[in-house]
């Protein structure tokens, strides 16, 4: 995902005024008024700060006349960037929200299938930790995929996490070293690569027969599983979602046409 906004101080929803929320609000369905109709969303109880969030963003009028300013056939449609709202005709959107982020909440139950809610955020380099946007989100349209393409996608997301912790190890066993001039490069490498491969062994990714049917079946987008926190998902008007995904859009997937929303609480 790309321009995902914020910095990563997640904590400050501790302190900042706009993330004082209370997390005990039993309000579970939301609206987004479209041009094209409305959308109702079901948010999860399983993600608790991101529902609280998204409930005080809306009785705070946060969302009005915003618009869904990122938009990609077969895969998810976004908004959520204040500055989308009165925004100019080609202007760069994406980069807009609130102050602080939201702590990540992943559940291995709830995934990216076809109609979910889910938070934005900033890239992994510059967010190891994957706190979510204080304000911007997607639904995912999503497409089909086969058992084989899932299980490729197993595999290469493997491979990832291994590079990742080897790298980790390795840069870990670097600082515990106080003489450098001793550092046995081949040697750190092997060691990083072997606890890495332990790591993976005892931790592999992998698809479960929910996820497998959901994805085969109805679709959605499995690779960002574990990587962006889902909190919602579309219970009525997911074909909205179709017409604003299907629209013409411009060298940044920003619709040509305005697509502007409001989100109440139903």
């Amino acid at each position: 995902m790309k321009r995902y906004i914020l910095s990563m101080l997640f904590l400050i929803l501790l302190t900042n005024s706009k993330a004082n929320i209370p997390l005990k609000d039993t309000t579970s369905l939301v609206t987004i008024e479209t041009k094209f109709g409305e959308i109702t969303i079901k948010l999860y109880n399983e993600t608790p700060l991101h529902k609280a969030n998204f409930i005080k963003l809306i009785q705070d009028s946060i969302y009005v006349d915003l618009l869904f300013h990122r938009v990609i056939k077969g895969f998810m449609i976004q908004g959520g960037d204040p500055d989308s709202k009165n925004a100019k005709p080609n202007q760069l959107l994406g980069e807009g929200g609130l102050n602080y982020t939201v702590p990540a909440e992943f559940n291995k139950t709830i995934f990216h299938k076809r109609g979910v809610l889910a938070a934005a955020r900033e890239s992994d380099k510059s967010n190891p930790l994957k706190a979510s946007s204080s304000t911007q989100f997607y639904i995912v349209q999503g497409k089909k995929f086969t058992l084989s393409q899932l299980s490729m996608l197993e595999q290469k997301r493997n491979q990832l996490i291994l590079n990742e912790k080897a790298k980790l190890f390795f840069e870990f066993e670097q600082k515990q070293q106080t003489d450098t001039s001793k550092i046995n490069i081949k040697i750190y490498q092997d060691s990083s690569l072997n606890k890495a491969q332990r790591y993976l062994k005892e931790n592999p990714l992998s698809f479960t027969e929910e996820q497998k049917h959901a994805y085969t079946n109805v679709g959605g987008a499995p690779h960002l599983d574990g990587n962006y926190t889902v909190f919602g998902e579309v219970t009525t008007g997911i074909e909205i979602i179709d017409i604003i995904a299907n629209l013409p859009t411009d060298q940044n997937d920003r619709p040509k046409e305005d697509i502007k929303f409001k989100i109440k609480i139903k």
